[in-house]
């Protein structure tokens, strides 16, 4: 398992487009990928689930990836964050 807390800079957070961005490039991994925030544990494969976790412009999020992958899911992961989400 390996994780990495970043900071989600697109100012609109984990609305519909970028939870969709994010589950669509995680997605393909094997590895499971799971988003923490505010004590939960939310799967990032699902948009659904993504945007009921409510995450706002400035959170702080833990990625946290397990699996065969996990290093190169984590990193897609991050970067996608890091980049704003495609916003």
């Amino acid at each position: 398992m390996v994780s990495k807390v970043v900071k989600v800079t697109n100012e609109q957070g984990m609305h519909m487009r970028p939870a969709t961005v994010f589950s669509a490039a995680v997605t393909p991994f094997e590895s499971d990928v799971k988003i923490g925030y505010n004590g939960m544990q939310y799967d990032g494969k699902s948009v659904m689930m993504l945007m009921a976790a409510c995450i706002k412009c400035g959170a702080e999020i833990e990625i946290i990836c397990d699996g065969s992958d996990e290093e190169a899911a984590l990193a897609k992961a991050v970067e996608l964050v890091e980049s704003g989400l495609g916003d």
